[in-house]
Formats: C-alpha cells, sequence, structure tokens
C-alpha cells in the first residue's frame, strides 16, 4: 500500500510539472489507509513561497480532520522535504513521513536548501538575512497572557 501512496505523490509532482502549476513536487496525507488530502507545489501559480505541496496537504488534511495536528497520518512526498515543510510537518506531528527524491536529487535541478541550514548554524548577527530584536518588552505581553489564560487550547 506504501508504493500506491507514493505513486501518487510522484504522480501529482509530475502532473504539477506538466501543467506548469509550480515545481516537481506532490504529496499526499494518508489515514486509516485512505488519502484523506493531496497537495502539490504551488509557489508560481499562488504566488506564494510557503505554498510547497507538503505545506498544501497538511492545510488540506487539517481542514478535512477538523484539527490542528495530523495524528495517526502519514505524510508521503515525491521529494525529501525541504526546512519550511519539514518544520510544518513537525507542528503537524504525524507519525511518518516517506519521500521519493532526496534533497541531493533537489539540488541537482536547482532547488538547493543547503543555503538555509548553513544560515541556521551561524549566529544571528552573521546571518545574510538581518534579524534583529525590536520592542521585546512590549511584545512580551502576549507571552504573558497567554501563560495565564486558562482557557487555551495547547499545542
Amino acid at each position: 500500500m506504501k508504493k500506491e501512496f507514493m505513486r501518487k505523490a510522484i504522480a501529482l509532482s509530475i502532473d504539477n510539472v506538466k501543467n506548469n502549476l509550480g515545481g516537481p513536487f506532490g504529496a499526499v496525507v494518508v489515514k486509516d489507509g485512505h488519502i484523506i488530502a493531496t497537495g502539490t507545489n504551488c509557489v508560481t501559480s499562488h504566488n506564494d513561497p510557503t505554498a510547497h505541496a507538503e505545506v498544501i496537504a497538511i492545510r488540506n488534511a487539517c481542514k478535512e480532520l477538523n484539527s490542528f495536528q495530523l495524528d495517526g497520518c502519514e505524510i508521503y512526498t515525491s521529494c525529501e522535504p525541504c526546512p519550511m515543510c519539514l518544520g510544518a510537518i513537525y507542528w503537524a506531528r504525524p507519525k511518518a513521513v516517506y519521500y521519493g527524491n532526496t534533497k541531493a536529487d533537489a539540488a541537482k535541478i536547482d532547488f538547493d536548501d543547503q543555503f538555509i541550514y548553513n544560515e541556521l548554524d551561524l549566529p544571528l548577527q552573521e546571518r545574510k538575512l538581518k534579524m534583529q530584536q525590536l520592542l521585546g518588552d512590549e511584545a512580551i505581553q502576549a507571552f504573558e497572557l497567554w501563560q495565564k489564560n486558562t482557557e487555551k487550547t495547547e499545542y
């Protein structure tokens, strides 16, 4: 069964290229042996740098399940997830991820995320993207309210 789910993710990635909707990436979310959601890379067609196949599939699956987590789900993706997608996957909490192409395969066709991994290893002041804290003493109010809120939904 796992191979069939992966074949669906691969088919989505191929169709996405043929239809010129975005990059060569597809993903499916499976629960209890059934595909509950799919996603393809829509970065260029949606003008959204976060519209990666895995993120779209996670959004669709969470809507289908009416949940902000993918408990008991598996994600099948045509390529090893990029750092953003991997972060989203960890937050979604599926039980497993299966992928087709590797990040090295993606780098060979100019989808190389190594620069992000390299940046994350650097101290903030050495990164290419300027990052500076601003109004931290005011921003902390939201965290303090969250901490005191007895009706919050933790995740």
